[in-house]
């Protein structure tokens, strides 16, 4: 149905009822035997039409994803690739915004933090409203914590070594506590996850405890600048602008209609902007594509410095990967400059570190590993592990990924080294990411920012708490850890940043991982669309800064 509606809508010229139906059914390619099944199908196929006829939305942006939607509840997933829904449909007490990036206050007004660090009091914008128009209350801002730590999902990984649950409270209506574990100064950083839902709907759909997932995947409830109209997980999602939004300040000629739809081939991504038949597209083109869309007279490429890291990661607690001549010998196996210059141009830069360079924390002049298979073979001899076959990993569709995986497996065959890429879609990646037996001993994949400190690299990537959540590699090196909990016990920045300095050089010359370069962003725009507010933190897909000419 989804499918149907959209090329009703795409096509869909025609006021008439009858004549939409009819103009419908013959794009659709739908077999009609007679009148009576088409009157049928029609009566089926208007009344969920009418809200997205031509004549119902003055201006309509369509975002082409490489990614799928298999879900839009915002406390399952806390991926870069899926980021529109939670940005467009869901609004959180802080949020951020802009780059370098920066936090934004948002449902809250204020807040205060006491002595110890450990109480954080937040008072909650008066009228805010959910899109079914009730008011949000502190209570909902409770329940949505209470569901992150209960399914285990999204924010969890982050959330659950500071809150416990039962630990935040409600004070009065528009007041809400969070009574922390311990103090750390990476809660406000990651507040912002915490996507607030409307209780009293989500408590509505609940069936056998499970919180509401089954329904809440495919539904709304949140109090974003745009409100759900129609999903399909295969295909993506359709809303439109939230009038009644608490925050009057939109783009000069807002948008009234978005779509985030899937189109995972790279090729139709481009041929669909070129067209017009798309207005927005991830940020991440290779370099051919790129050269295409900057020539295309109905586009712009808006360039920004992204905080996305580029890297192999390496399963650092399955033999070979555990001995650290190993792992120096993949990290000088992998070439970096035919890589980044000689296939990717000047769409990376060079980044030798597990940290992007235009983070805080970054440590100034560290050379990192170069291409020297005559090095990577003395390593080699030094490796006590015996030889095997390596599975080297890359996501289906995403060029850079497989060309590193390509390139890679070339290197290791100069070395004989026996090894097989394999290419799978991205939940297929991410769902093996966390199995230890079914991870890839290589993958090659990017770290985006979910947050805007160095944590949300070293912390999340190498911190051996986060062994079979975040730290997807098993890596666990004691000294890297301490300067890493140390970087967290405190809030005084110095402090905090010489301990990351530290950190990112040890991981380096540990060889936890093979740091390639961090892409820029260069994201194509249809000349009607302007204003994107980019950051860091979002990739530029929150809508309601932008404007769209009709």
């Amino acid at each position: 149905m989804f499918e149907t509606l959209r090329r009703l809508r795409t096509a869909g010229r025609c006021r008439s009822n009858a004549g939409l139906a009819n103009a419908g059914l013959a794009i659709a390619g739908v077999a009609i035997a007679d009148l009576a099944s088409a009157l049928v199908l029609a009566a089926l196929v208007v009344p969920a039409l009418a809200a997205f006829s031509p004549l119902a939305a003055q201006t309509r942006f369509v975002f082409a994803n490489p990614a799928t939607y298999d879900t839009l509840d915002p406390h399952m997933i806390m991926d870069a690739a899926r980021v529109a829904p939670r940005l467009n449909l869901y609004d959180g007490l802080l949020r951020w915004a802009d780059n370098p990036a920066k936090m934004e206050l948002w449902l809250a007004e204020k807040y205060s933090i006491s002595a110890d660090g450990r109480s954080y009091t937040f008072e909650l914008r008066k009228g805010a409203k959910f899109h079914d128009g009730s008011e949000i209350r502190a209570a909902d801002v409770v329940y949505s914590i209470e569901r992150i730590l209960a399914l285990k999902r999204g924010a969890f990984t982050l959330l659950a070594s500071m809150l416990a649950p039962g630990s935040t409270r409600a004070i009065g209506e528009q007041t809400v506590e969070f009574n922390l574990i311990k103090s750390t100064p990476l809660f406000l950083a990651i507040l912002p996850e915490v996507h607030v839902v409307n209780t009293a709907l989500v408590k509505g759909h609940e069936i056998n405890n499970d919180w509401g997932n089954a329904w809440l995947a495919k539904n709304d409830a949140g109090s974003g600048s745009y409100k759900l109209q129609l999903y399909n997980p295969a295909t993506g999602f359709i809303a439109e602008r939230f009038k009644e939004h608490w925050n009057t300040k939109w783009g000069t000629k807002p948008i009234d209609e978005i779509e985030f739809r899937t189109v995972s081939e790279t090729n139709m991504r481009v041929q669909g902007l070129i067209t017009g038949e798309f207005h927005g597209s991830d940020g991440y083109f290779p370099p051919e594509q790129l050269k295409a869309l900057r020539n295309a007279s109905v586009l712009y490429v808006s360039e920004a410095a992204s905080m996305r890291l580029f890297y192999g990661l390496l399963h650092s607690g399955r033999e070979p990967f555990t001995d650290i001549n190993f792992r120096k010998a993949m990290a000088y196996a992998f070439d970096y400059d035919g890589f980044n210059n000689g296939m990717l141009g000047d769409t990376v830069v060079r980044n030798s570190l597990p940290l992007p360079g235009n983070s805080w924390g970054t440590p100034k002049a560290v050379k990192g590993f170069t291409y020297n298979l005559k090095t990577a073979a003395a390593y080699l001899a030094l490796s006590k592990a015996p030889p095997r076959e390596i599975t080297i990993g890359a996501i289906a569709g995403y060029p850079q990924s497989e060309k590193a995986a390509a390139l890679f497996q070339a290197s290791l065959e100069k070395l004989s080294i026996a090894s097989k890429v394999v290419a799978e879609p991205l939940d297929t990646v991410m769902a093996k990411m966390r199995d230890e037996k079914q991870m890839y001993d290589v993958l090659f994949l990017w770290k985006s920012a979910i947050y805007a400190d160095p944590n949300n690299w070293l912390g999340e990537m190498y911190d051996c708490d986060q062994l079979g959540g975040r730290n997807s590699s098993w890596y666990c090196n004691r000294d890297v850890d301490g300067f890493l909990k140390a970087a967290v016990a405190t809030s005084v920045l110095d402090v905090r940043r010489k301990n990351y300095e530290q950190a990112a050089v040890l991981l380096m010359e540990d060889a936890a991982g093979i740091f390639i370069n961090r892409p820029k962003w260069l994201a194509p725009f249809n000349k009607r669309v302007s204003g994107i507010r980019y950051s860091p933190v979002g990739e530029g897909q929150d809508m309601r800064w932008a404007s769209m000419e009709p």
